[in-house]
């Protein structure tokens, strides 16, 4: 696929996320104006023997439609964005990758937009971050990936097709992999989703067999990392416990969507999710686990950092970010 294409795909895809629309991305920039990114991106966090780092890969605004929670009046989500101090004519979606540095291991999870992202000016950092965290992508032996939705799977080739991370294994769920791949699938989605099909062939076509790895989730994908299945965002949508000693960091990825809308009400169902059923019990499962430990939690969407905790507060929880 040529880049322009691709952008194309990709922007499309970033707002059926939250809209069953689908006009390029690019035309809600001038409307709603950049995205305001933090002055931090990177930040570490030491848990025992490992470490783990914030890479932002930045930000982008879309619009508020009244199809962003599907199982909530449009007036509601409206009014508990007014409350947090949030626009109401759009969302501010952030984009955190997290480096895990464990010994001499350096492990990815997920790969951001890299040069595909929509406004350039405010996405596709992830590559900027990791330097100035004082790494090259020549230092990632390993890559996980959540799901193959364009913003967690673009960044790893760039608009030549190179490997960015060409040291690296990447491991991605069996599920998740004979989904997208799948052209039989590919046939049956509706038109808005054929896009993540094409991106996913741009990406997984002609990666070497001793570069990609796929797995069942439960495996344990490098030392003291286990995957876990949590289906339903997509067909094979797969989460991350890191432990070391008697501590966990979970990345979910998009199990939650942005918390201030998707912790606060846990019950919401975002648009973006394939079966917002499954993925709704998924995170009460999960959330279940943050009650009964307290682990550490990062997701891709949560504001940076990224990583924190999730407490639970009179209606369901609020992110609170480390320092």
């Amino acid at each position: 696929m040529k880049r322009r294409n691709v952008l194309k795909v990709i922007s499309s895809v970033l707002v059926f996320s939250i809209t069953p629309v689908l006009p390029a991305l690019a035309q809600s920039v001038p409307e709603f104006g950049l995205a305001t990114l933090p002055q931090e991106h990177v930040h570490r966090v030491k848990m025992d023997g490992v470490e783990i780092i914030a890479l932002h890969d930045g930000a982008t605004r879309l619009p508020l439609h009244d199809r962003y929670v599907v199982n909530a009046p449009f007036d509601e989500v409206k009014k508990l964005a007014s409350a947090q101090g949030l626009s109401t004519e759009y969302v501010e979606l952030p984009f955190t990758a997290y480096l895990i540095v464990s010994g001499s291991r350096h492990i990815l999870l997920d790969a951001g937009l890299g040069e595909f992202g929509s406004p350039r000016e405010t996405t596709g950092k992830l590559v900027e971050s990791l330097r100035l965290a004082g790494y090259k992508p020549e230092d990632i032996d390993t890559v996980l990936i959540s799901h193959f939705h364009p913003d967690h799977i673009s960044g790893l080739r760039n608009s030549d097709g190179d490997f960015v991370y060409p040291n690296a294994k990447v491991w991605v769920p069996a599920a998740e992999y004979d989904y997208w791949m799948s052209e039989t699938n590919m046939q049956a989605a509706p038109q808005q989703r054929k896009g993540v099909f094409d991106l996913a062939r741009r990406i997984f076509v002609g990666m070497p067999d001793d570069m990609l790895n796929k797995f069942e989730p439960g495996t344990e994908v490098a030392p003291g990392i286990f995957s876990k299945a949590a289906y339903g965002h997509t067909p094979g949508h797969t989460i991350y416990e890191v432990r070391s000693g008697a501590k966990s960091f979970y990345y979910i990825a998009d199990m939650i969507n942005v918390p201030a809308f998707f912790a606060t009400h846990p019950e919401w169902m975002v648009a973006s999710d394939i079966d917002p059923n499954r993925a709704l019990k998924v995170r009460q499962e999960f959330l279940k686990v943050v009650d009964e430990s307290n682990p550490l939690v990062g997701g891709f969407h949560f504001p940076f950092p990224g990583v924190g905790y999730l407490k639970a507060q009179s209606t369901g929880y609020q992110f609170h970010p480390v320092k």
